[in-house]
């Protein structure tokens, strides 16, 4: 019996989870020493890896997954790291369709804000290969590609490599490039050439501008995070999660870059929710104090009903997901199981329908399905709308 039955539901956030030193082999081999020497502490292969692969062998260890589908997490997770059995996974899911992320390379390594400007580049053409490999195996599985905006000239080669490689979304991080606006008009062509795809630009937890660590000097004890050290996020490094979005997505928005490429969408993925309503509204109240700007004057609607037109995002399950939809509009919202990380916790389904009380029918269709659809665009096969046998409610 799959986790989801008799419902279509779209999983906007999913993750391979990429054995450290994987990304290596897809690295150009005229950049392969380079780029191990400056990523090398983030693909240093640890002491558990081959545990980790003799795991996922294991006959008994594989014999219990099916019982253990939400339970297992991480590399120990059914098709976290083996291709060939994630559509087996997704079987049991019963989602319709997942979009798939990395889990070590969500920030690049690092190498642009290290003005490794060719490296990132190079890093990023890896990656690209990387999940459009790994997704090949099932077309469920929407791989996602990322480009870069530090090189603007190229960012568009990068796109259509993607593209063609077949990538069904396309990430940029949410923080600006060292120096220039991902506003920038000469970033136009890459936003016109995955326009012309059909495809949609990504934001994802990971390509944000961390907390300065002056703030975790506080004088006590180090705060640990849930997995028990200090590379993930606490209670305090969580709040500025979506400080570099709400500043990139201002900047797209008040800039024109939305009104001069009006279908192009753009998604904001485990960068939570709750900011959007008050982005919204102090976009549309900078506006009105504004107006006598000229791009303000040129904007095709109120910066609030732009972001509603072309702007998705996923809610954390913690957060109160009736309320943002109330606050933002039915077609802004989009659930997201983070299969297989441990923040996507044991059931989310049950956690996603909690926070929905209250909602009508229309609107948890769209979160679970429409609101995706609209946000992929010629990404997902118009066959993946709906699970066989079910149609549109």
């Amino acid at each position: 019996m799959a986790y989801v039955e008799g419902q279509t539901i779209h999983d906007a956030d999913s993750h391979v989870m990429e054995l450290p030193a994987e990304i290596v082999r897809f690295v150009d081999p005229a950049f392969r020493e380079a780029f191990k020497d400056k990523a090398a502490r983030k693909i240093a292969e640890p002491d558990w890896v081959p545990k980790a692969r003799a795991l996922a062998e294991d006959d008994e260890f594989r014999a219990g997954h099916e019982a253990n589908l939400l339970l297992r997490k991480n590399y120990q997770a059914h098709g976290a790291f083996r291709a060939d059995d994630r559509p087996r996974t997704l079987d049991l899911l019963g989602f319709a369709s997942q979009l798939v992320f990395t889990t070590a390379a969500l920030g690049n390594y690092g190498l642009e804000e290290m003005g490794e400007i060719d490296l990132a580049v190079e890093a990023a053409r890896a990656h690209n290969r990387m999940m459009t490999q790994f997704c090949s195996v099932d077309r469920r599985l929407l791989a996602t590609g990322y480009v870069p905006l530090v090189d603007m000239a190229r960012a568009p080669q990068i796109a259509r490599e993607a593209i063609e490689m077949g990538a069904k979304g396309l990430i940029v991080p949410s923080r600006h490039p060292p120096h220039h606006s991902p506003s920038h008009k000469d970033l136009d062509p890459l936003w016109a050439l995955v326009q012309e795809a059909g495809l949609p630009i990504l934001f994802h937890v990971g390509g944000e501008e961390k907390m300065h660590r002056a703030y975790v000097e506080n004088g006590g004890p180090q705060v640990l995070d849930f997995h028990g050290g200090a590379e993930n996020f606490t209670s305090l490094t969580f709040m500025t999660i979506p400080i570099s979005i709400w500043q990139t997505l201002s900047a797209l928005v008040i800039d024109g870059v939305f009104d001069r490429f009006p279908n192009l969408k753009f998604g904001a993925i485990e960068l939570g929710a709750s900011w959007l309503p008050s982005l919204m509204r102090f976009m549309d109240s900078g506006a009105a104090a504004f107006g006598k700007e000229e791009r303000l004057q040129k904007l095709s609607a109120r910066p609030s009903e732009i972001i509603r037109r072309q702007f998705r995002v996923t809610p954390y399950p913690h957060e109160d997901t009736a309320w943002i939809i109330e606050n933002t509009g039915e077609e802004v919202c989009l659930f997201s199981s983070d299969f297989p990380h441990v923040e996507g916790g044991r059931n989310p389904l049950k956690r996603f329908n909690d926070a929905l009380g209250g909602v009508g029918e229309t609107a948890r269709r769209r979160f679970y399905r429409d609101n995706f659809i609209d946000l992929m665009g010629k990404g997902l096969d118009p066959a993946l709308h709906d699970l066989p046998g079910l149609v549109a409610a």
